[in-house]
């Protein structure tokens, strides 16, 4: 995985609380990739000056992720009033939770995060493959999806359409061999078009409802939720970026000095060529 950092990521929002269930995008995955980042040794004074990562081969894939969540949130962010959207829903038991959960007037839409930055990316009816690996992007959003509709059909006492999407981030390329029939996977920089063009099912009734169930945590699991501390996750992200750039500015120092060694020498033998 690459560490290209997707811009304008909403980490400055206020520190989340108990009651703020549904709105903080990644908490799971920002909790864990700190959880991780807690045992890396503090960066040293060399490190630091030559732009080394602070982040450890552990909580690399973690920061990543979380960096995907923040990305899709942002997008689904622009939908409009119309749409409910709520994120890190916890789902089972054993602390796995949607990435995000989208209800309009089309349904309900439980969308499953994936970053793969600069990968290739192969999708076929049953298989979804990264770099030419098996992954089980699409077994996990099915059961996302199915237990979503048993849990809002039997809150709702109505059944309730639920589908499922990937939003892939960041890949180089996704080859779409034959679309899966009840998982849709998009680039997630089309997410947000492709869930306005969606059929609607539901009338306004039927749609404040759901949003309505959607955002009460009770609906979803009985355990209180607590929330990381997005300023740390900030930090975290702002250090990241600071040595990104530190590796740049060495990059571009090399390349100059690089230069001022290779012109003058081109210059002085094209001088004797021409001389000759």
């Amino acid at each position: 995985m690459t560490s290209e950092i997707p811009p304008q990521l909403p980490l400055d929002s206020p520190a989340p609380t108990l009651s703020s269930f549904g709105t903080v995008a990644a908490a799971s995955v920002m909790a864990e990739c700190l959880r991780v980042q807690a045992d890396v040794p503090p960066r040293g004074a060399i490190a630091r000056t030559f732009g080394r990562s602070p982040l450890s081969d552990e909580s690399r894939p973690w920061y990543l992720g979380a960096l995907g969540e923040l990305d899709v949130a942002s997008r689904l962010a622009s939908l409009g009033e119309e749409w409910t959207v709520v994120h890190s829903v916890p789902i089972g038991t054993r602390g796995s939770d949607i990435d995000h959960v989208v209800v309009g007037a089309a349904g309900v839409f439980t969308i499953n995060t994936k970053a793969h930055n600069g990968a290739r990316v192969w999708v076929g009816s049953s298989r979804l493959l990264v770099n030419g690996q098996a992954t089980d992007h699409l077994r996990n959003t099915r059961y996302e999806a199915t237990r979503t509709q048993k849990l809002l059909t039997d809150a709702a006492g109505t059944p309730v359409p639920v589908t499922g999407v990937i939003a892939i981030v960041g890949a180089k390329q996704i080859t779409m061999r034959e679309r899966p029939a009840d998982v849709a996977v998009l680039d997630a920089a089309r997410l947000t078009r492709w869930l306005k063009k969606q059929k609607p099912r539901l009338d306004q009734a039927q749609t404040a409802a759901l949003s309505a169930l959607v955002r009460d945590a009770a609906t979803w699991t009985s355990e209180p939720q607590h929330d990381p501390d997005v300023s740390e996750f900030d930090a975290l992200h702002r250090e990241v970026v600071g040595a990104k750039r530190v590796r740049m500015l060495w990059g571009a120092a090399l390349l100059i000095a690089l230069l001022g060694v290779i012109v003058p020498m081109a210059l002085h033998y094209y001088s004797r060529l021409i001389g000759g």
